[in-house]
């Protein structure tokens, strides 16, 4: 596809991308196509574009076409997965040709497209409604600090709020006072006493942890597999404060 080596001459950092990396560049070397008149796309077609017209204009090294194949293959398939590329409905569709949907032609460009990819990461319906706008919003835009920050400071303002404490109560001091094995106001008195011990620790430790180093200085999260994993522990203790909060 010399279209494709155009955006990425170098065969050996195409065949470096993982399939959703190089998904992204074929999606708008499609769209292009699409958008100079051409009616649909054909897989097929486009493998025979790998290797030119006999070798002779092969875009890439003709001992490397068939590992380019494949990669490209996979980034297609990734698409056609994603619901980017569907069957031309037109009747060739039975024929391997195909046609880019709706949500494939939104994309500005490929940074909205990587933004999208992360945001299945994290379905916004299963977070707590007190900060799935803003977390999400965050999240899907890569500021994975924000996100943390934003779940984080979520779980401390709603344990203050249901246990009726007022602003000088910060952190994990806040915690320790609502979920004091004995006598706390969130403390399930009906649990064990090595439960309620934990449960106080399991707050204490998330707010130390994650939500007070985002309070006091810059902390530069790139993982957002990372994020993932803090922001659904905080969603778990909203839900915690939820149970709590309830017979109060």
């Amino acid at each position: 596809m010399k279209d494709l080596a155009e955006q990425i001459p170098d065969v050996n950092l195409l065949l470096e991308l993982q399939p959703e990396e190089l998904a992204a560049k074929l999606l708008f070397v499609l769209r292009r196509r699409i958008e100079r008149g051409e009616r649909s796309v054909n897989l097929h077609n486009a493998l025979n574009e790998v290797i030119g017209n006999f070798g002779n204009d092969s875009p890439y090294p003709i001992e490397k076409a068939q590992d380019v194949k494949i990669a490209i293959s996979e980034a297609w398939l990734y698409l056609v997965a994603q619901g980017m590329i569907i069957p031309s409905p037109d009747g060739n569709g039975i024929n391997g040709f195909s046609i880019l949907s709706r949500r494939a032609k939104s994309f500005e460009d490929e940074a909205a497209f990587a933004r999208h990819g992360v945001s299945r990461l994290l379905p916004k319906e299963i977070l707590h409604e007190r900060f799935a706008d803003k977390v999400w919003a965050a999240f899907v835009r890569g500021e994975f600090d924000g996100a943390v920050f934003q779940a984080t400071k979520s779980v401390e303002v709603y344990v203050r709020e249901v246990g009726g404490f007022g602003n000088e109560l910060l952190g994990v001091k806040l915690m320790q006072e609502a979920f004091k094995p004995d006598g706390g106001i969130l403390t399930d008195a009906n649990a064990e006493a090595g439960e309620r011990l934990a449960r106080m620790q399991l707050f204490c430790r998330a707010i130390g942890s994650y939500k007070n180093p985002n309070s006091h200085r810059d902390v530069n999260m790139e993982d957002p597999l990372e994020a993932l994993e803090i922001i659904l522990l905080a969603n778990h203790l909203m839900k915690i404060v939820d149970a709590r909060a309830a017979p109060i």
